[in-house]
């Protein structure tokens, strides 16, 4: 069954003209909206938040799933995953209908701010595509933000370092365009009123020791990642993280969300 959880500062669950509303869709129980809710609370929104799989299925995701209408909020965030957005035999049965939920968000006109997995599964719902990237990712990495045209004076993504922790990596859909991309994979792009993105900007400590609590401890060893080490850089950059954070959200907020 799913948890609804209203993180916002306000108490009222009824749409009106001067409350922005968004819906955060938190694949697992072992993720939080991080600076990203933060940012948007801190902008004046109702910040809900709706877990598909709780902790007791992490290890059996195959969790039945009814997504609420996305009328009754201006702004979904699908967050990130440890599933893949195309492993249909295991999380068939609620990524098959995020997907058509999402793109059935954008073709009415909504809008969507996909972050890691949900950035992949926004580009798939879209006619694009997600599979095993040339390189897995995890840890503060820098990326390259594409040339603007003039008429834009500042990047929509900022080079970061932004924390990445992903194997797979999605073709954007038709008609996106790319805003940023390093070595490993397309890093963010845009389309209508959506923007997805690869890393996460919402990441803080709590995320990073959650995931190496449930799986990430050895994931990161296999690479040769020591996770002391993900967590230290996590206290250094709690700031900076915080900072771009909110610059990210702002930027979307007023060149991509009203389009």
């Amino acid at each position: 069954m799913a948890t609804l959880i209203d993180h916002s500062t306000t108490t009222p669950h009824f749409r009106t003209e001067d409350l922005l509303r968004a819906l955060c869709i938190l694949h697992d129980a072992f993720s939080t909206t991080g600076l990203i809710g933060a940012a948007l609370r801190a902008r004046g929104w109702e910040v809900v938040e709706l877990t598909i799989v709780p902790a007791e299925r992490y290890a059996t995701p195959d969790v039945g799933f009814d997504f609420p209408d996305h009328r009754d909020f201006d702004l979904v965030v699908p967050m990130g995953a440890p599933w893949a957005a195309y492993d249909d035999a295991a999380i068939g049965s609620w990524l098959t209908p995020e997907l058509k939920w999402l793109e059935q968000i954008v073709a009415d006109g909504g809008a969507v701010f996909g972050i890691c997995f949900g950035g992949q599964a926004l580009a798939r719902a879209l006619g694009g595509s997600v599979a095993l990237g040339t390189r897995p990712e995890i840890g503060w990495t820098e990326i390259e933000p594409e040339r603007l045209a003039e008429s834009e004076s500042e990047q929509i993504v900022g080079p970061g370092p932004w924390f990445e922790w992903h194997y797979d990596a999605f073709t954007p859909p038709p008609g996106a365009t790319v805003l940023a991309r390093n070595e490993a994979a397309i890093q963010a792009y845009r389309v209508g009123r959506c923007l997805g993105v690869q890393f996460h900007p919402e990441v803080t400590a709590v995320d990073i020791t959650m995931w190496l609590e449930n799986g990430g401890d050895a994931q990161a060893r296999a690479l040769g990642i020591d996770p002391a080490d993900l967590l230290a850089e996590a206290s250094r950059q709690e700031s900076a993280a915080r900072d771009r954070a909110d610059a990210l959200t702002d930027h979307y907020l007023k060149r991509i969300f009203p389009a």
